[in-house]
């Protein structure tokens, strides 16, 4: 008998079993070895220098586990027409494993797998958010002027919140 024949067979014998199996227990219990747990979700910051630096990008897109955030401006200072190639093909490798890619800011593009999307804000969204201030962080430390300390006045009325 030659390899592909025992290799059918056993084929077969496996199928057997688990039919006898099933027809037996009236279930079949089955293995899930096929996903792994332990597998998570990484950002990796990319610098696009050359042309040539897109391949570990869309090596690493290909994998499916990996969000790309790619800083353009060594390559957009260097050579514009290159930064079209390069971003070209990393929009087509997007569409191919049916990703996403996005800019944003003036020297980063946002690159991601299938097992995510890139939320887009709308221009008049935009325009909107732009038009409204900054938030900062604050503390609440009583400001006392020389004068209150003096008198002793540092009640709740000197109560100041200054940016940090």
């Amino acid at each position: 008998m030659g390899f592909l024949s025992k290799l059918k067979e056993s084929f077969s014998r496996a199928d057997a079993d688990l039919l006898r199996e099933t027809e037996e227990n009236e279930y079949v219990q089955l293995d899930s070895e096929g996903g792994d747990k332990d597998t998570k979700i990484t950002v990796r910051p990319f610098i696009l220098s050359d042309f040539d630096s897109i391949k570990p990008i869309l090596d690493s897109l290909r994998e499916g586990n990996t969000i790309a955030l790619v800083n353009i401006k060594p390559l957009k200072d260097k050579d514009i027409v290159e930064l079209k190639r390069a971003v070209t093909k990393l929009k087509k490798t997007c569409d191919a494993i049916e990703g996403d890619v996005a800019g944003f800011g003036e020297d980063w593009i946002a690159a991601v797998p299938s097992i995510a999307k890139i939320q887009r804000v709308a221009k008049a969204e935009a325009r909107q958010q732009s038009q409204q201030p900054e938030v900062s962080e604050y503390s609440s430390r009583k400001v006392i002027s020389s004068s209150q300390h003096e008198s002793g006045n540092d009640e709740d009325e000197n109560l100041k919140i200054e940016p940090y």
